[in-house]
């Protein structure tokens, strides 16, 4: 009588769920900052200037355009094309419309006058172009 002899066979397995998890919890966190990052990387060399007056922060909506063309409203980040549609809503609960502009003194004029254009298509009372005094 002949007996077989059964071997049981280890079968290694590695589990990836907990990697997919850290993974994921990762990118979250990427999404998160990035946005946090990248506005606090954008500087803006206002231009210079011996007349002017002070403007209050408090009640202005500032534009920011960088040197590479990137656009920021109020310390956002926002898109060339969706510039308009913030800042109707920003400008929609105001009750006096003041638009700050801060172009860097090396920004394409192109892209401050769209600005000084949308303004003026969304009645905005007062609008002002940041400077450093002289």
């Amino acid at each position: 009588m002949i007996h077989k002899v059964q071997r049981r066979r280890i079968v290694a397995e590695m589990n990836l769920i907990p990697l997919i998890d850290v993974s994921l919890i990762l990118v979250i966190i990427f999404m998160i900052l990035t946005p946090v990052l990248v506005q606090s990387q954008l500087t803006v060399r206002l231009p210079s200037s011996t007349a002017g007056t002070p403007v209050p922060v408090e009640s202005t909506v500032r534009v920011q355009i960088s040197r590479e063309g990137r656009t920021t409203l109020n310390g956002r980040n926002v898109r060339p094309d969706r510039l308009e549609r913030e800042l109707t809503l920003l400008l929609s609960g105001a009750s006096s419309k003041t638009l700050l502009v801060q172009a860097d003194r090396s920004t394409e004029v192109e892209k401050v006058v769209k600005v000084l254009d949308i303004a003026k298509r969304l009645g905005v009372g007062k609008l002002g172009i940041a400077v450093v005094p002289d």
